[in-house]
């Protein structure tokens, strides 16, 4: 999903070179419940744009792609999602934060 584009589908970005923040909700086959991993999918012109503007930037939590072609987008996520696995969810959401921004991300209870 993205707070943007209504249906990611049907989208096409009216500058060739975009940044479009999505956010994917994952969470563990067995149980209910997800929780969100957000990253930017972007072309390298974006980036360069992006970089010329506001200094060097840590693409971390970034997918570049050279198009918006929402059906390759999802297939690459859908098997990046699919090759996480661990012993539990904490685990395997811990290796998903390294796709997308994961909500609990660096999140320590309060003593």
């Amino acid at each position: 999903m993205s707070f943007s584009v209504a249906n990611l589908a049907d989208w096409c970005p009216k500058d060739p070179d975009f940044g479009l923040m999505i956010r994917l909700m994952i969470g563990p086959a067995c149980s209910p419940g997800e929780e969100s991993f957000d990253l930017v999918v972007c072309t390298g012109g974006w980036l360069a744009k992006e970089a010329a503007l506001s200094g060097p930037i840590d693409a971390r939590h970034h997918l570049v792609v050279g198009s918006f072609e929402w059906p390759t987008i999802r297939a690459y996520l859908e098997s990046r999602v699919e090759a996480c696995e661990g012993s539990d969810w904490a685990e395997v959401a811990r290796r998903l934060s390294r796709i997308g921004h994961w909500e609990f991300e660096d999140y320590r209870p309060a003593p």
